[in-house]
């Protein structure tokens, strides 16, 4: 499915979630993400450490409800809890069935997203990897003066936001100097149609939630 009408999607299924009292929408939602991930080949290891971390969340707003809650003290549990879950997969299939490099290429193309923003976007993600070996090279310099610093040390703090700001200019250099200009018309080497099927199926995904919240099944 086109990144840009998945992320759509998921957004709209997302916030009409937050407002629906169906237990059984919920669950629906969680086996369908399930079973798209299952579909797109994303590893079992993935999945059942998404289960996994999603545990302590779930079982914690599920007693509490439970246990302190007022009124339908049960079906309030299941409902927040089995949310949770429709949640983690809603965005498992966000997180797992692309790349950001594809999302933000997507957005470019089929929602006019301004071109500076999303080669910004995607230098800010290149550059994680460097973030993490910068901070280990000041944590290595400090420790050779006799220094300790840690997560909560304003000094890596204020050195990163330096370092981002000097790679922000060179990264602002190389664009330019590789003819970048926003106002400019772009082609692209990866295009992003958005087939026919994709609307159908982001319309039947719709109507079927729709069924769900006023059919009665809450």
């Amino acid at each position: 499915m086109n990144p840009s009408l998945k992320l759509g999607l998921v957004l709209i299924i997302s916030f009409e979630l937050a407002f629906m009292q169906s237990v059984i929408a919920n669950l629906v939602v969680a086996a369908l993400g399930l079973l798209y991930l299952l579909f797109k080949h994303v590893s079992i290891k993935k999945i059942l450490w998404m289960f996994l971390v999603s545990i302590i969340p779930v079982f914690g707003t599920w007693f509490s409800f439970y246990a302190h809650g007022s009124g339908d003290a049960m079906h309030s549990a299941w409902l927040l809890s089995t949310r949770v879950y429709a949640y983690i997969f809603l965005g498992g299939i966000l997180s797992y069935t692309g790349t950001v490099d594809e999302l933000l290429g997507s957005l470019e193309q089929n929602c006019r997203l301004p071109s500076k923003f999303v080669y910004g976007t995607l230098g800010a993600f290149n550059f994680a990897p460097r973030v993490v070996v910068t901070v280990k090279q000041m944590k290595t310099a400090a420790m050779m003066r006799g220094e300790a610093l840690h997560v909560w040390s304003p000094e890596i703090f204020f050195k990163s936001i330096l370092i981002s700001l000097r790679w922000s200019d060179n990264l602002s250099q190389a664009m330019v100097s590789h003819g970048f200009n926003e106002t400019a018309t772009r082609t692209h080497y990866d295009t992003y149609a958005i087939p026919w099927w994709n609307w159908l199926v982001a319309g039947v995904c719709l109507v079927g939630l729709q069924f769900l919240a006023f059919s009665g099944l809450f």
